[in-house]
Order: C-alpha cells, then structure tokens, then sequence
C-alpha cells in the first residue's frame, strides 16, 4: 500500500501503519550507519600521517575532498528521490559508500584515499537529504495523528549522532584490536550491507509520476525578501559547520602530537563528544523558539571557540576537550535555529532553493577554515593558526547576531 493509499485509509489499517513504523526504525539505523561511516577515517589520519608521511595541510585536503564530494551530490542528486523513489536513491547511496569502503581496504596510498573520501562524499550527499525525506513520510504513515517530535529527534540522533558515533567505533577499533588501517572498515562494510537489507524490507513513500519530470540540478537562491536574515543565517550555518569541520580533520593530529595523546580511542572520544553535544543540544532545545535557540547558540559557540584557542595555547587536554563540547553545543543549536529561520523566510515553493543555497555555505565552511588552518600550518605554529581561526568565527558570529537583531527590530514576530 502507498503512503497516499493509507492517509486515504485512515488509521484503521494497522498493519500497513506497524509496517511502516518498523520501515521507519531501518531506516534510521541505516541512515545512522551510514554517517557514522563517513567519519570513520576522523581519528585514523594520524596513522594515514605516520604511515605515508601525509603533511596536516595534506590531511586538510583529504577532508575537504569529502565536503565538496558533499556539495556537489547535494545539488545534483538531493532531490532526485523525489520522483525516482527514497529506497532507490538510499541503495544508490549505500552502494557508493560501500565502494568506497573497498578503496579504503585496498591502499592507504594517498590518491586512493583522496579518491575514497571524494565517494564517500557523494555518497552522504545523496543519502542525507534523501533519509530525512523517507523518516519524515514513514512517521507520518505510522503514527498520522502524532507530532513531528520523535521524527525530529531519530532524524537529528540518526544524522548528527552518526558523525560522532563513526570516531568512536573507529578509534576503539583502532586501539583495542590489530590493523587499524583495515579492522574499522571490515567492521562497517559489514554493518553496510545490513544497511542496503534494511532499506529493501522498508516500504516506499513515493509514488512514481506518470511522466518523470525533467532532470536539473536542484536550484539554489539566497533572494527571499529577508537578505539579512538569510545572510545571518548563512554565516551562523558556516561558523557552525566550521567547528564540525575542525573535530574532523585537524583536532586528531593536535591531541595527538601538541598533547602528546596519541590514543585512537581518545581521539575518537573526543570527536563523539563533541557531535554528540550537538545532537543532545538539537534535542533539548526543541521546544524553544527560534530567537532563544539562536542567541544560546550564538553564545556557546562563542564562548566555546574562544576556549579552544585557550586550550591549544595552554596545551591544556581538559581545557579543549571541554571548550569543544560546548562548541558543539553551540554549533548544533545554532544550525537547527539557522534552518528553522531560513525555512520560515522562505516561500513554500522556493523553500528547497532556500534550503540549498544554506546548505552550500554552511558546507563552505566545512572546507575553508579546515584548509585554511592546513595552509596556514604550513608557516606558523598551529596555535597561531588557530587564533586566525578562532577570530574569524567570532567576527562571523558577531556579524550574524548583528544582522539578526536588525531583522528582529524589523519584525518584532521573528
């Protein structure tokens, strides 16, 4: 029975609402899966490092191939599901990962790497907009009377909860047990293919069109009448994904080498906490308005950035590790106030271009600073870079509060 089908039918017909209430649990499984796997390699590049003697800004290459592997299946790919079905794209994008997975086993040779990452990056771009789509028409199926907030919680658990869980597994792996290099992808390539047997036994909740429309790159526009409060919104999006970016790059190779911590574990621990401080942070804060929900991000990531320089300086491991849970507390918060803003300023029928264009620039800022630091490695101590880094968040942070609280004053309702 289609998803239509059963709305038609009104909750009488059990079954198919039970069917697509477990439907709704695999899915979130393999979307969880497979974000996890994209951050499996987080607390490894320390070994990829030492093994072929990879430069940091090397490293910060590597990183950013998988983000704009990211952007480029996000805006070619993220809305195909659409009208081809979410259970195909999903297999599509699992598929992608898995050879990635192989490429992963098969060399740790530099361009092998590079090429895996950039896979893996279409991968997740494919898959993330797609699994969000199917979890939210497979809660509505199950449960049509219900709110959105378990749809909104497993979604956020699923999607950011994933990126920190992958460190995790994998660090662990990684110390515990031999071949580090190969355990922790053998381990997912695995739980991967669980993942395609679990999207197949899901129902689709899309019907295919009677004719299939046109194919074109999913548009993106920044022009919804609020400017200001798109751009404030874009920037609060690039600070946010910044410091994602830097727990998934450089910060293993600083705990290891500045602090002397050389521990996969450790590593994988630390990028856990902090993506797992944003998922818990996304969670709690639901039932805040956007307005609070935006200044209490704006404020932990602040504070949180400033206690990183602090830490990085001190080499104090307690100090950073902390000041990076309450940066993710603030990035995680603030990208759920940033989305909800750009959602609620954009027309309905323009609200995926809106959406795409945040995306792009909250993606910008997974790559830039991450690069820019690697750069910047190159000739100044990492400490001075990551003063660059810290500055310029606090100017787009503060940028982003000024710009909201003009369009606040504009319109007392936001």
């Amino acid at each position: 029975m289609s998803l239509s089908a059963l709305r038609r039918a009104g909750p009488t017909v059990v079954p198919a609402a039970r069917r697509y209430g477990a439907g709704f649990w695999l899915i979130a499984l393999a979307f969880l899966t497979a974000m996890a796997f994209s951050t499996v390699p987080t607390p490894l590049y320390p070994l990829y490092q030492a093994h072929d003697g990879f430069s940091t800004f090397t490293v910060t290459i590597v990183f950013a191939v998988y983000a704009v592997g990211v952007l480029i299946s996000l805006l070619l790919a993220g809305h195909v599901s659409d009208w081809v079905g979410r259970k195909k794209m999903m297999i599509a994008a699992l598929v992608l990962e898995l050879i990635a997975l192989v490429l992963f086993l098969a060399s740790t040779a530099l361009p092998v790497l590079i090429v895996a990452r950039l896979i893996t990056g279409l991968g997740v771009g494919m898959l993330t907009a797609t699994a969000t789509a199917h979890l939210q028409e497979l809660h509505t199926a199950s449960r049509p009377r219900a709110s959105t907030q378990r749809f909104e919680i497993v979604s956020t658990a699923a999607n950011i909860g994933g990126l920190g869980l992958g460190p995790l597994i994998a660090g662990a792996l990684a110390q515990y047990f031999g071949d580090p290099l190969h355990l922790p992808y053998a381990v997912f390539g695995v739980l991967l293919l669980m993942s395609v047997v679990a999207v197949v036994l899901s129902p689709e909740t899309v019907e295919p069109p009677a004719v299939r429309p046109r194919y074109r790159p999913q548009r993106i526009s920044a022009d919804h009448g609020d400017r200001a409060g798109f751009i404030a919104a874009g920037a609060a999006g690039f600070a946010a994904f910044a410091v994602f970016g830097l727990f998934t790059s450089l910060a293993p190779g600083f705990v290891g080498g500045t602090l002397h911590h050389p521990s996969r574990a450790l590593a994988g621990v630390i990028a856990f906490a902090v993506f797992g401080a944003a998922a818990l942070a996304q969670t709690l804060t639901t039932r805040l308005d956007v307005r609070t929900r935006r200044n209490l991000g704006l404020l932990a990531q602040g504070v949180g950035v400033i206690g990183l320089a602090v830490g990085m300086h001190t080499a104090n491991l307690a100090v950073f590790v902390t000041a990076g849970v309450v940066a993710g507390l603030g990035a995680g918060v603030l990208f759920k106030a940033s989305v909800g803003a750009v959602a609620a300023m954009a027309a309905p029928a323009k609200r995926s271009e809106a959406l795409a264009g945040f995306f792009t620039m909250s993606y910008f800022g997974l790559i830039l600073p991450a690069v820019g630091m690697g750069i910047a490695s190159q000739y100044v101590a990492l400490t001075t870079a990551m003063n660059w880094f810290a500055g310029v968040l606090l100017l787009l942070l503060a940028a982003a509060a000024v710009l909201a609280t003009r369009r606040q004053a504009a319109d007392p309702t936001q």
